[in-house]
């Protein structure tokens, strides 16, 4: 039974079907020929409630805020801000990029968005430095991965709502895994900078320094409202996302000015269209996790894969690998829907912590996102700067390692995600 699922799944794939067709074909499929008893609108009724969850409300007031940002100059402020800090260090431009699409991360909650709002401004300096095009381009890509581990991650969110996992707790778990990649990378950029004799920028002064901060002051309120607001139990995600659409329409409107009240709808209508292909897929997605329990997978997955017994070490090492493998061919949100429902209750059995999990999954996510063949970002970044496939990917090498280096020691150490959460209890 499982077999023909997954068969059938592989052949729409290889027909050229969207993920959305193929979830719903397979679905359907299955019901119609093992589940003859139950009637046909249970589809729905399961994809209904794949979408009832008032968490979900979160994901288009997140999208829309970070689509008002994005318009504005929010990403430029950000990156003079950081360059004025840390620019004069051996590769301080290439740390500076990292540091940018971490803080530009917690805006956009987006690793495609980042490539884009960071990636435009940031290239044409780090040329200038000596990089390489490949170079710049792999650095983009992999440093954008860390919007999925700041809040807002719509990969925490979607993952959340799928494993039952706190979304609060999650924003706040990935705090410290990001802190730990971006050392990675800084150590990495001072390293190369150092072999490549990459000049350093000259050392800005305290006023020059003073001017970009207050310049990128707003910007920084946004991840403010968003963690202090979830931390200090002020209001849920849900109502930190309605709040951060809020702050988003002053800052770029009436303060920074960058966008005028008529360009509003333009942007609502492109996050309207994005947050629709979001919905669908969570929808079709709950639609295919239901059978995916009806038809005991995950029992089946633990008996032949795990065996009988499966230790923490093991359940979490075959979680990276299978996301790992996942993500580099599939869309993100789909593998979170489709995977996330046979680990979790293996994870609970074995007394793993789900916002542990949850971040080890939203890194392979985050990587996957940035790992050929058909990682999203690579796409992405192929076309907004017109470079070839191969061009984009070839110094891609030292930084997936570092970031695959980075989920081993999250998974070893749960700490690394946990020591926040563990404040707020």
């Amino acid at each position: 039974m499982v077999f023909s699922l997954l068969a059938i799944m592989v052949v729409l794939l290889l027909l050229g079907f969207p993920m959305i067709m193929t979830m719903l074909f397979s679905t359907l499929y299955y019901m119609l020929t093992f589940m003859p008893d139950v009637k046909i609108f249970t589809v729905v009724q399961q994809m209904v409630l794949g979408v009832q969850s008032p968490v979900l409300m979160a994901i288009p007031m997140f999208m829309l805020a970070a689509d008002i940002m994005c318009t504005g100059h929010t990403s430029n402020r950000l990156l003079d801000f950081v360059e004025r800090f840390v620019g004069h260090l051996p590769g301080g431009m290439a740390t500076t990029t990292s540091v940018t699409c971490a803080l530009f991360g917690s805006i956009s909650g987006s690793t495609q968005a980042t490539v884009v709002a960071v990636g435009r401004p940031v290239r044409k300096k780090l040329l200038e430095r000596g990089y390489s095009d490949s170079e710049v381009m792999a650095l983009i890509i992999n440093s954008s991965n860390l919007a999925y581990l700041i809040p807002p991650s719509l990969g925490m969110v979607v993952y959340g709502v799928a494993s039952g996992a706190s979304i609060g707790k999650l924003f706040v778990a990935g705090l410290g895994p990001a802190i730990v990649i971006l050392i990675m990378f800084g150590i990495y950029c001072a390293i190369y900078a150092k072999v490549k004799k990459i000049p350093s920028i000259a050392k800005a002064t305290w006023a020059q320094r003073w001017e970009a901060t207050k310049n990128s002051f707003f910007a920084f309120g946004f991840p403010l409202i968003i963690m202090g607001g979830i931390y200090t139990g002020i209001f849920s995600p849900t109502e930190a996302a309605a709040v951060s659409v809020l702050y988003a329409l002053i800052v770029e409107v009436f303060i920074y000015k960058s966008i005028k009240i008529r360009d509003i709808y333009r942007i609502a209508l492109s996050t309207g269209i994005i947050t629709t292909v979001v919905f669908i897929l969570v929808a079709v997605g709950g639609a295919f996790s239901w059978v995916i329990s009806y038809a005991r997978v995950p029992q089946m997955f633990t008996e032949s894969i795990l065996g009988s017994d499966p230790s923490v070490f093991m359940i979490l090492l075959v979680v990276n690998i299978l996301f790992f493998i996942s993500c580099m061919f599939v869309e993100a949100v789909v593998v979170i829907l489709i995977l996330t429902p046979i680990f979790v209750p293996i994870a609970v059995a074995a007394g793993i912590d789900l916002v542990h999990l949850g971040i080890i999954i939203t890194l392979q996510v985050a990587i996957g996102s940035g790992t050929p063949p058909f990682g999203t970002s690579i796409f992405t970044c192929s076309a907004i700067f017109d470079k070839p496939f191969l061009t984009v990917i070839r110094n891609e090498g030292p930084y997936i390692a570092m970031l695959l280096v980075a989920c081993l020691l999250i998974s070893a150490f749960p700490q690394i995600s946990l020591f926040l959460v563990n404040l707020m209890r």
